[in-house]
């Protein structure tokens, strides 16, 4: 599904207001939770970058450990 800044413009105003229920145009979509929605925000994110020619952003974590203490 193609996305516009419109629509993520809307589900983070949703997100700031602490709302739950979000619409776009003639759709309206609940969302059971705050995380549920900032999950829907970051996949928008996404597909605006990939859409945009931007590879999603990893993150990557290293973690290390002398051993046991």
């Amino acid at each position: 599904m193609t996305y516009t800044t419109t629509q993520l413009d809307a589900l983070k105003r949703a997100l700031a207001t602490g709302e739950h229920r979000v619409s776009f145009a003639d759709k309206t979509v609940e969302y059971r939770s705050i995380e549920e929605l900032r999950a829907a925000i970051r996949a928008v994110e996404a597909e605006l970058a990939r859409s945009a020619g931007n590879p999603a952003k990893r993150q990557i974590r290293v973690t290390t450990s002398k051993g046991l203490e």
